[in-house]
Order: structure tokens, then C-alpha cells, then sequence
């Protein structure tokens, strides 16, 4: 399960970008393994920067790399930084499979579960056959899911195989963040133990 995910937007919304200084500071801080969605529409110049930055993790959209994928696998594992790719809702499954597949392949697949840019927008628990196919085609992958993820989502989402959460909304507006953090882990886990 990942501790902290940051989204760096500027190709498919124009949200703000969260860059490099803000993973530097946050690393200066905290042990954790930032994992950072990007969705841009060059990665390649995000890659040095957030390595320097202290970034864990790169994940990068299959739409918009598809002819450069293998050379921005390698520099960001050069980097140190762990490669994933993601996909919207609206991209065909399959189109990662090079990815996971290939001679330098990416170590996670994002699953978008809703549009991607925009908090607080509705799961599409239809994006869940997605993940149950990554999982039975690859059962030791990382899969992340994105959007929409909360106490009533969470269960849905793991038990289709999903074993990294992000959520943004549930937790920043509970009343009580620790406890449904805590509620997500515990639906994760037992998902896991009953796989």
C-alpha cells in the first residue's frame, strides 16, 4: 500500500503541476515511498528532476508514451525510481501488456477508476474487470487503483486485485482520516490473505 501518491497534471487537465520542489521538501521529511503519477505530455523531462527530488516511484500514461515507452522505463530506473504505467478508463487493457511484458518492464499498472484530474468524482466499478484481468494474467504485479476509493469502494477494488490504493477525497474530507485509512488497509489485507 503506498503512503503518500502524488498526481502531477498538465496533458490531460489543466490542474497545476506539483514538481520537483515540493517532492524534495517532502523528502526531507518522511522516509515514505512517494509515488508519483504523472500526467503530462513529455515525462522524459520529468524524469531527472524528481529523481534528484527524491521521488520512489514514476508512473507515466500508456496514451501518450507509446512510441517512447522503453527509453523512459530505463532512465526512470536509472533514476532509482520504481516504473509504472497508467491507463484511463477509457484505454483498452491490452495496451500495457507490452509494458509488463517487455525486456525492461514497468513494476506497477494504475487502473483509473474514474477521468483522471479532478478529485472527488464518482468509482466506475466497471474499471474493476480491468484489474481482475491484470491480476489473473499477472498474479505477483502491483496494481494500483485511482479515483474514487473509499470505505464503500474499497472492498470492490481488492478483492478484483488490487493491492496499492489511492485516495485523496475519503481521507482528506473524513472527519476522522486515520480511522478510514485504517478501514482501506485492513479491506486491502484481507483481500490478499483471501487471494
Amino acid at each position: 500500500m503506498r503512503i503518500l501518491s502524488i498526481e502531477l497534471i498538465s496533458h490531460f487537465v489543466p490542474n497545476l503541476t506539483i514538481g520537483a520542489p515540493v517532492i524534495e521538501s517532502l523528502r526531507k521529511h518522511t522516509k515514505a515511498y512517494l509515488d508519483c503519477h504523472l500526467m503530462v505530455t513529455n515525462p522524459l523531462d520529468y524524469v531527472e528532476p524528481l529523481g534528484k527530488a527524491g521521488a520512489s516511484g514514476f508512473t507515466f500514461h500508456v496514451e501518450i508514451s507509446k512510441d517512447n515507452w522503453q527509453e523512459l522505463v530505463q532512465r526512470i530506473k536509472s533514476k532509482g525510481m520504481r516504473p509504472g504505467v497508467a491507463l484511463k478508463p477509457g484505454t483498452s487493457v491490452e495496451e500495457v501488456y507490452p509494458l509488463v511484458e517487455g525486456a525492461n518492464p514497468v513494476e506497477m499498472v494504475l487502473v483509473m477508476t474514474v477521468e483522471p484530474g479532478f478529485g472527488g468524482q464518482k468509482f466506475m466499478p466497471e474499471m474493476m474487470d480491468k484489474v481482475r484481468t491484470l491480476r489473473n494474467r499477472y498474479p505477483s504485479l502491483d496494481i494500483e487503483v485511482d479515483g474514487g476509493l473509499g470505505p464503500s469502494t474499497i472492498a470492490e477494488a481488492a478483492s478484483a486485485g488490487a493491492n496499492c490504493i489511492v485516495a485523496g477525497s475519503s481521507v482528506f474530507g473524513a472527519p476522522e482520516p486515520a480511522h478510514v485509512i485504517s478501514l482501506m488497509r485492513k479491506s486491502v489485507e484481507d483481500a490478499q490473505k483471501n487471494s
